[in-house]
This record gives C-alpha cells, sequence and structure tokens, in this order.
C-alpha cells in the first residue's frame, strides 16, 4: 500500500528512503527521498545541498537528475519554496555531482576495507556463486561492453537479482580503491551496498543529461 505523502522533515521510525517521499520544488511530482536531493537554507540565507539528508532545517526537495537541478539553480525556484530570498552559488549541480561522487567513492572504499567488496573480471565472475553473492556490480562507465554484458549475463543466469551501478568512470573507481585501471567490482549485500544503489541512481540522473548532449540530438540505440 502506498505509503501517505510526509509533511515535515522530522525523521519516521521505520520508514526507509525508499517508502518516504516529498513532493520535488521544481516539477511538483511526489518522489521516494532515495531518488531526491535535499537542500536547506543556511547562514547568509545560502542554499546548501544535504547529500545525506541530516543537516537541519525544513527541506528544500529535488528530483536528482541534472535538468530539474539546473532549473532550481538558475530559476527563482528556491526562493519561493522557502518563501524567503535565498543566494545560489555559482556551481551548486556540479557541487551536488561532486558530492554523490565523493559519497560513492567513500563507501566504495569502506567495502574494500570491511572485505565485502572484489575487484577484476575474474574475481567479480567467481563472486557471483559465493554462498553470499554480490547485492552491487559496479561497472565503469568508460569500461568495455563486451566484458559488462558477460559479467551481467552470468548474474542474470543465476537469477541472483544484483544491482549495476555504472555511474562511475575507471579513474574515480581507481582512486576510490587505491588500485589502477578498475573496470570490474562487487559488493556484498548489506547497508553499504543498498546505499551505493541509491547514490548509484541519484548520480545517473546527475550525468545522464551530460553524456546525452555530448552524445547529440539523436544519439544512436
Amino acid at each position: 500500500m502506498k505509503t501517505a505523502p510526509i509533511k515535515d522533515d522530522e525523521v519516521e521510525d521505520g520508514r526507509t528512503d525508499t517508502m518516504r517521499e516529498r513532493r520535488c520544488i521544481v516539477n511538483g511530482d511526489l518522489r521516494p527521498c532515495d531518488g531526491m536531493v535535499r537542500f536547506v537554507v543556511g547562514p547568509g540565507n545560502e542554499v546548501f545541498p544535504d547529500i545525506e539528508g541530516k543537516l537541519p532545517g525544513r527541506g528544500l526537495w529535488v528530483t536528482a537528475e541534472r535538468m530539474a537541478l539546473t532549473r532550481a539553480a538558475t530559476g527563482n525556484v528556491f526562493a519561493k519554496a522557502a518563501k524567503m530570498p535565498v543566494k545560489i552559488t555559482d556551481g551548486l549541480v556540479d557541487r551536488v555531482e561532486r558530492l554523490l561522487v565523493a559519497r560513492l567513492c567513500g563507501d566504495l572504499g569502506l567495502a574494500r576495507r570491511a572485505g565485502l567488496l572484489v575487484c577484476g573480471f575474474d574475481n567479480v565472475l567467481k563472486s557471483l556463486d559465493d554462498k553470499a553473492a554480490p547485492r552491487v556490480l559496479v561497472e565503469a562507465s568508460d569500461g568495455a561492453a563486451d566484458g559488462r554484458g558477460k559479467i551481467a549475463g552470468a548474474a542474470a543466469a543465476r537469477a541472483l537479482g544484483v544491482t549495476t551501478v555504472n555511474c562511475l568512470s575507471s579513474t574515480e573507481l581507481s582512486l576510490a580503491l587505491g588500485r589502477e585501471n578498475v573496470i570490474h567490482a562487487a559488493v556484498k549485500p548489506g547497508p553499504l551496498a543498498d546505499r551505493l544503489i541509491r547514490d548509484g541512481a541519484r548520480l545517473a540522473g546527475m550525468r545522464t543529461a551530460t553524456m546525452d548532449a555530448a552524445a547529440g540530438p539523436n544519439p544512436a540505440g
């Protein structure tokens, strides 16, 4: 049964971000929180992104898509939602993207140190047969399509129901994991895997429009 919209930013016992909903101040859509970015008005009436959703104050929620965030940052959307004059710093949308990248990379590093992550094509394939099979497949956005397809096919053949996060480049993955040329990784089930899925979806929304624009008005396939 669909949950009722939430009227404020108070934490609700037992509700996950997937269950909680907020209304996007740009398009008015009611969406689960895990597909949005929260902002708050801080000192000096400046609008700050709250990637973790923990800063005090009334939340101003925007769908985690570059177009929606750009509209919010360049128009009068935040001021109308906050019902007060606000300051928008230059590069706010890019700042949100950088924060999401840092959060994803930090969680990947935590997963590696906790022994919850494996790297490399062969190691990832082997991990699909582990008793605790991966919950997340992490694929470099600039990695070869055939390698990604083989791993995805192997996971599908085992009916694992894994989620693929493919919004980070090989350079970003390599820096996060302290290794060279990281293309394939996998993360075992747990809170870190769940968070990677949520933040990966948000970052993908931030980066899809950029990649589409670079491909031209009618990208093939």
